[in-house]
């Protein structure tokens, strides 16, 4: 059988890229010659692909997509960067389930990478997990992620809904990691509408950390003021269990709420900053979208939502108002803040 030549293009994201990691090992077990890279235009000495592979993650990231395809208009693009594109790599090779990875594409990861789970208890409009993957399924165990031999014990566990699959799996998981004396980084964030007292108590006795491994960190979610009543039940049974709310980064979902405006994404805001809560938005749609004040006495009419977000994410808040900030101001991250939501779906 003659081998193809396959190229694999991660578009955004610093973490290694599932997607592309089973690409390669389906590829390479074929026999195929698998390229990997960064670059999205095509360089002089490349040859001719059989085939040629995109994955983005980011809405925002549509310009580079839109120039990657100008570079190879055959290639197979994938990602969530376009909710409207819900093709898995499972339907591209013809398999049910494919937990296969090729670490070797990302030569300085030494962590290990994966899902126990797939699939979402929920139905978010602004989210294509339940459509790609389905109700919550327990996939791998933790000897099945981890790699192994000389390797640290750092996972990163890339779980939509770790508490949606049955009890008895996610008891095994996290015991799993306690008798392995593994930490564990929840990249995609724990479900804290629909946390138990029983899962806040289970959780808290595992060593989480964020995705550097070195501070504290829970990851979860507030995506509407509307959810304000069981997402403050939530932090409150993870801080009765012993995960104070210090230890909580919040993803904050901005820009999907057709009635958001300054002051109600402001309440939400100020909700968690008040807590000791960590914020990071998470921008639905176009960042240079501004929004109606609402009650906000403040001169940021003309702000933006990538404004904000950068505010917020350089903590610029503790030391100069929304109202002031130079967005071009160049800050350090506070500890623990770079990269935590870039991961590879």
């Amino acid at each position: 059988m003659t081998s193809a030549a396959v190229r694999l293009t991660q578009i955004d994201g610093k973490l290694p890229n599932l997607a592309l990691m089973k690409l390669a090992h389906w590829h390479k077990s074929r026999g195929d010659d698998v390229i990997f890279t960064k670059h999205i235009e095509r360089d002089l000495y490349e040859p001719e692909y059989h085939r040629v592979y995109g994955s983005a993650i980011f809405s925002y990231s549509a310009d580079r997509v839109a120039l990657f395809k100008e570079q190879f208009p055959s290639a197979i693009i994938g990602g969530t960067w376009n909710l409207s594109t819900l093709t898995t790599v499972e339907e591209m090779i013809g398999q049910d389930e494919y937990e296969h990875y090729d670490y070797s594409i990302y030569p300085t990861f030494d962590a290990s990478i994966g899902f126990t789970q797939r699939g979402c208890r929920l139905k978010c409009g602004f989210c294509v997990v339940q459509k790609k993957e389905g109700k919550p399924r327990s996939v791998n165990t933790i000897a099945d992620i981890w790699r192994g031999g000389s390797y640290p014990k750092h996972l990163h566990l890339l779980d939509n809904d770790f508490f949606g699959q049955p009890e008895d799996q996610w008891r095994a998981r996290l015991n799993e990691i306690l008798d392995g004396g593994f930490k564990v980084c929840l990249n995609q964030g724990i479900n804290i509408r629909l946390i138990t007292e029983e899962a806040a108590q289970a959780i808290a006795t595992v060593p989480y950390y964020d995705d550097s491994f070195k501070y504290r960190r829970l990851y979860t979610a507030w995506d509407n003021l509307r959810d304000e009543k069981i997402f403050m039940r939530g932090v409150e049974r993870l801080n009765s269990a012993g995960v104070p709310p210090s230890h909580l980064m919040v993803y904050m979902l901005v820009g999907f709420d057709k009635s958001e405006t300054w002051e109600r994404l402001f309440y939400r805001f100020n909700k968690m900053v008040a807590l000791g809560i960590r914020p990071y938005p998470m921008i639905f749609g176009d960042r240079g979208k501004t929004l109606p004040l609402g009650g906000v006495n403040a001169p940021i009419a003309d702000r933006t939502l990538g404004e904000f977000q950068r505010w917020v994410i350089r903590k610029a808040y503790n030391f100069v108002p929304f109202e002031s900030y130079d967005v071009n101001a160049r800050g350090t991250l506070a500890p623990g803040q770079g990269n935590l939501f870039e991961v590879a779906a």
